[in-house]
């Protein structure tokens, strides 16, 4: 089995079922994390359909992740309508943000985790179901004609100081994950953020393939974020397009970030997070194992 603080990300489960995965059968996506050797495992709602089926199994989910000595760090929210311009839209997303909350505490996580606020764009349909926002996406949406930013950034802000309210209440951290297209999607942008909304558990879930695509040096990242980051992201890239490739399949250079992991004192957790459709990866039970063995001989705690 690996450590602990080895985690098994939900893009495990996505890789293999979809988009969103259907969550009534999180049950059997427990038990094959649990059979890649994993002790530590990541669950996600998406959404609001996704979220309160999520949200209605809590108590049976949390008893078979004690039946099969799981643990489960951090529970995902995606609720890309809490940055929404309509305030009616933001405060439903508060809602569900709570119930995602409630989840969260039931499994007995440190935290709930969702993507950096993506701007307010207008769509052509509603926003997209996706894992990433890439170019063809983002090139198809515009911005309200009527906005006005000085506003919407002072509403974002508080929505967010809101949402970090809600998650302390439970005793919960809240994990911003940077990503193309995102608000905070990198280092600069996370401490920009945090100032603004100005809560201790406003964290940074480093995510070093989408950072280093978007040409965050990692090292440098780390020392500068230390004291926001508990919880890490890891696959790699090959620093030309979104993608999660197993370590040493990509062009990251992993000497110098697990030698800063040390000089921070880093003592938090890092998630296996390998695979989606835009990655090659090959067979995908192999690739997490590979992964998980490779960052258990790398990385020094």
């Amino acid at each position: 089995m690996f450590d602990p603080s080895i985690v098994c990300a939900y893009l495990y489960v996505i890789s293999r079922y979809g988009y969103p995965p259907p969550a009534e059968d999180t049950p059997r996506y427990l038990a094959e994390m649990k059979a890649l050797g994993f002790q530590s495992v990541e669950l996600e709602g998406i959404r609001r359909e996704h979220l309160l089926a999520m949200f209605a199994q809590r108590e049976a989910l949390a008893h078979q992740v004690t039946e099969l000595a799981l643990h489960v760090p951090y529970f995902c929210v995606v609720l890309p309508g809490l940055a929404a311009a309509d305030p009616r839209e933001r405060e439903r997303n508060l809602e569900l943000f709570e119930k995602g909350c409630q989840v969260a505490a039931a499994l007995q996580a440190k935290g709930v985790l969702d993507n950096a606020p993506l701007p307010p764009y207008v769509f052509p349909d509603d926003i997209p179901i996706v894992r990433h926002y890439d170019e063809a996406v983002l090139q198809a949406a515009h911005l309200p004609p009527g906005l006005a930013w000085s506003t919407y950034w002072a509403e974002l802000v508080d929505t967010y100081r809101t949402a970090c309210d809600i998650a302390a209440g439970f005793g919960l951290t809240y994990q911003l994950h940077p990503c193309l297209g995102v608000l905070a999607a990198t280092t600069e942008g996370f401490l920009y953020f945090r100032e603004a909304v100005g809560r201790d558990n406003l964290r940074f879930n480093l995510d070093t393939a989408n950072q280093f695509v978007l040409k965050d040096n990692l090292a440098l990242s780390l020392r500068r974020l230390a004291d926001c980051i508990d919880y890490i992201h890891l696959s790699d890239n090959r620093g030309l397009q979104v993608e999660h490739l197993v370590p040493g399949q990509g062009a990251i250079n992993w000497e110098p970030f697990f030698e800063t992991l040390d000089v921070i004192g880093f003592k938090g957790q890092i998630g296996v997070d390998v695979g989606g459709h835009e990655s090659a990866v090959g067979e995908l039970d192999a690739a997490y194992r590979q992964s998980a063995a490779w960052l258990a001989a790398q990385w020094r705690r």
